[in-house]
């Protein structure tokens, strides 16, 4: 497949060019960034890039604006963003995983100010790491492809879930860093979407309505639709269905909740309604997933 006929980068998409490293259409990781697919002319991207360049240098742009990449340097580029004019020098090595979203949200679950580490992402798509933060970043990376590569383990995606948790908290604890010794402010329109992503996760089970959001923001449905969408490039019905879809997600997969039960621990009119809802978001029916 030719990388100039793709209209947004996929896994599915990638592993099309690039027969790397994967668990379906749910995870790639690439080990020669060479053979990143990513192209020099504008493609959404559908999923979620994280990258380390361990040689040489790369460029290229995120909505319009440009970046340069040098060797100890973490890429991440999320998902809904516009890329445009990848180049590598002829001697760039490093290693980068295209995350679908829904298999990235599964694995930060239980990770508390998510909504900082996606700001960071956000405003600093590039940043340095040490030469030991390198080391410690190239042996997880080096964990992961081992498991990714072991199909035949029962619970494969489950422990490399928990290895890309390790990871993220690693790389966390680099932002951090960075946040001390930085000293840029929040801007407003970051400040509400920080504000808004809490007030989900603490009150997504039973509270879905964007005006309600509002109006403990203090703020317009329509302002905090404009807001959220200018600076995570999703609507807050997105971000509050996607929290609702990984928690229905979560109860069927770790415990014996039935239908009904979930439906109601969620607020839901009944068990059909969840069902539509299940269905839509994520391609099958609550029972079909749970047996899978």
């Amino acid at each position: 497949m030719d990388i100039k006929n793709i209209n947004s980068i996929t896994i599915e998409n990638a592993r099309k060019i690039y027969h790397g490293s994967h668990i379906d259409n749910e995870l790639l990781l690439i080990d020669d960034m060479g053979d990143l697919p990513l192209p020099n002319e504008p493609r959404r991207m559908k999923c979620l890039l994280l990258g380390l360049c361990t040689h040489g240098k790369a460029q290229y742009s995120v909505d319009t604006e440009e970046h340069l990449v040098k060797a100890g340097d973490v890429i991440i580029i999320n998902e809904g963003t516009v890329t445009d004019n990848y180049m590598l020098s002829p001697d760039c090595k490093g290693v980068c995983i295209l995350l679908s979203y829904d298999f990235f949200r599964e694995t930060i679950k239980g990770m508390h100010e998510l909504s900082q580490l996606f700001l960071f992402s956000r405003t600093h798509p590039v940043f340095s790491l040490s030469q030991e933060e390198v080391t410690t970043m190239m042996a997880h990376l080096k964990v992961i492809k081992c498991k990714i590569d072991a199909p035949g383990h029962h619970f494969r995606a489950d422990v490399v879930r928990a290895l890309m948790l390790a990871m993220v908290y690693d790389i966390s604890n680099v932002i951090y860093r960075i946040q001390a010794a930085g000293d840029k402010r929040q801007t407003r329109a970051e400040a509400i979407f920080a504000s808004f992503i809490k007030l989900v996760e603490n009150n997504f089970r039973h509270e879905r309505r964007v005006g309600w959001y509002g109006e403990q923001l203090c703020i317009t449905p329509k302002y905090l639709s404009e807001t959220v969408k200018l600076v995570s490039k999703r609507t807050p019905i997105e971000w509050i269905d996607n929290y609702v879809t990984l928690e229905m997600r979560v109860l069927l997969r770790n415990t014996n909740m039935s239908i009904k039960e979930i439906a109601q621990e969620l607020h839901f009119p009944n068990q059909s309604f969840l069902g539509k809802f299940f269905k839509e978001h994520v391609g099958m029916s609550p029972s079909d997933y749970r047996k899978s």
